[in-house]
């Protein structure tokens, strides 16, 4: 009888010698005449212990890691291919406590099922939605996703519903789906393993809003720095379009959807949706002005979704079990799952995936284990690179787009960047002035000049120079680029440098008094 074992195809777990240890144990089973079935599986998001193999088990499927290659003749040796014990032994995977508190909706299948088999997909409730939306009408499947309350979870939270309708309600000859896969938020790959992961569910998720819209093309727009995602992704469209679940008749309805992926070159800013449309008409990737919105007039003039790769991995969960039943997680007007990431300076990095409106002190210590380094926390960022430096006193806040918003944060993508009491806040916020005048497009003169300015004032502040003329100076920047920019690169830089102003004075050479102008 064959023995299944899962080690990941995730590239973060690839990078931590997930490939060595698949051949490893190849290696090792020929060795012993053992007949295996090695699934190369997404990882589930428990990054400090990959890589992590999985033994199925009629228990269940059994966790060892992290293993490196060196460790794969002890396993054998311990029996692990019947569950054996061995010191890398974790127990039954489903039952490790980071991974057993939390409510996976989007992320159901990652880390269960081989990314690339469409069978595995089906058997484990995929193509459901799809199936449910060929039989309703665009109305009803733009209601259900209206009534999942699902805003948009690259960070912009608008209501995805609303977005939708909009594009239904806009005539025209052609329309667009556009999912922005341009994931370059620090901290962040919930995208990521979605793609490499489990890609079906993006590419149900899309043909989903397609459908509903009345779009026929759609178009994933992928940063160049995931050439593993690269690879699946086309894999999977190409067995898509074998089955007949994407092409000119999917699954005989006479409905029509076509997918490609095209790949950006790195440009930040063209995770903006203007941007990122100039991107893939083959401009150079420049904001537009708005009015008008892409919903009405947006790639090639023509009313288009965009939406970030964890709204559209969402949708089918939501058509699969309706709109009230996703409704359910959650809190306020936040409704849903959040998959969170943590990063940075934190003992248990991984993906966390929980109903809005548990607290970041949670999230740090229950499931991140606090600070790699033993210290304590002393800040986090929420949000990605332009999202606001939070201090310990904010770390009861829950995890909810208008209770961020009252502290003047925001939660953006869900990916969270931990440091230490090591950390000089004042380097961070001159950091963020450089991002913003390195990522710049160029094309407004607060984020262009702003940003410019910004960092020879904080240099100023940093060597201790003139506080009293620079502090002032830095906040009147930072207010020419909260009101002044065009897009969110600039209009959002004033969030991680005034957090950082505000509650880490000391850290520029000035106490809170004098901080409180």
């Amino acid at each position: 009888m064959s023995i299944t074992i899962y080690v990941p195809c995730d590239s973060s777990a690839v990078s931590l010698g997930a490939d060595r240890v698949a051949t490893a144990i190849a290696q090792e089973a020929a060795k012993r005449g053992l007949d295996i079935n090695l699934i190369r599986n997404g990882s589930r998001g428990m990054y400090w212990l990959e890589p992590l193999v999985e033994v199925a088990t009629a228990k269940g499927r059994i966790a060892y890691g992290p293993v490196q290659p060196g460790d794969v003749s002890g396993l054998f040796d311990a029996g692990f291919t019947e569950g054996g014990a061995h010191t890398l032994g974790l127990g039954l995977t489903e039952e490790l406590d980071y991974f057993k508190k939390q409510q996976r909706l989007t992320f159901a299948r990652i880390g269960k099922t081989d990314p690339a088999s469409l069978t595995d997909y089906i058997e484990n409730d995929g193509y459901r939605g799809l199936k449910n939306a060929l039989a309703m009408t665009q109305e009803q499947i733009v209601q259900a996703v209206t009534d999942s309350g699902l805003r948009g979870r690259g960070g912009a939270a608008f209501p995805t519903g609303i977005k939708w309708k909009t594009v239904l309600n806009t005539a025209s000859l052609q329309k667009y789906i556009i999912c922005n896969a341009d994931e370059g938020d620090s901290g962040t790959f919930s995208d990521r393993m979605v793609m490499e992961g489990d890609p079906f569910v993006l590419i149900e998720g899309m043909t989903i809003a397609g459908l509903a819209v009345d779009a026929t093309q759609g178009y994933i727009y992928l940063r160049i720095e995931y050439p593993h995602a690269f690879e699946v992704l086309n894999a999977a469209i190409a067995t898509a379009y074998q089955a007949g679940y994407l092409g000119d008749d999917i699954q005989g309805s006479g409905k029509t959807f076509n997918l490609e992926v095209r790949l950006g070159a790195g440009a930040y800013v063209c995770g903006e949706e203007t941007s990122l449309m100039e991107s893939l008409e083959g401009k150079r990737g420049l904001v537009r002005f708005k009015p008008p919105l892409p919903a009405i007039s947006g790639l090639f003039g023509q009313p288009t979704v965009v939406n970030n790769v964890i709204s559209l991995a969402s949708i089918p969960v939501i058509l699969d079990k309706g709109g009230d039943y996703y409704r359910d997680f959650g809190m306020g007007r936040s409704r849903g799952t959040l998959p969170v990431q943590l990063a940075g300076n934190i003992k248990r990095p991984g993906l966390v995936e929980l109903g809005f409106g548990l607290t970041l002190r949670e999230l740090l210590y229950d499931f991140g284990g606090g600070a790699a380094s033993g210290r304590p926390i002393r800040a986090v960022q929420v949000g990605g690179p332009l999202g606001a430096y939070l201090p310990e006193s904010q770390f009861d806040t829950p995890l909810d787009y208008e209770a961020f918003a009252a502290i003047w944060a925001v939660v953006g993508h869900g990916g969270i960047v931990v440091f230490d009491d090591t950390v000089n806040m004042a380097e961070m916020a001159r950091y963020s002035m450089e991002f913003c005048k390195i990522e710049s497009c160029g094309k407004c003169t607060p984020c262009r000049i702003g940003s410019t300015r910004g960092v020879e004032v904080m240099d100023d502040i940093i060597n201790g120079r003139n506080l009293d003329k620079n502090i002032p100076l830095l906040r009147d920047l930072c207010d020419t680029l909260l009101n002044g920019s065009l897009c969110a690169l600039g209009g959002m830089t004033p969030y991680p440098v005034l957090s950082a102003l505000n509650h880490f004075p000391e850290d520029f050479g000035i106490n809170a008094k004098a901080t409180a102008a």
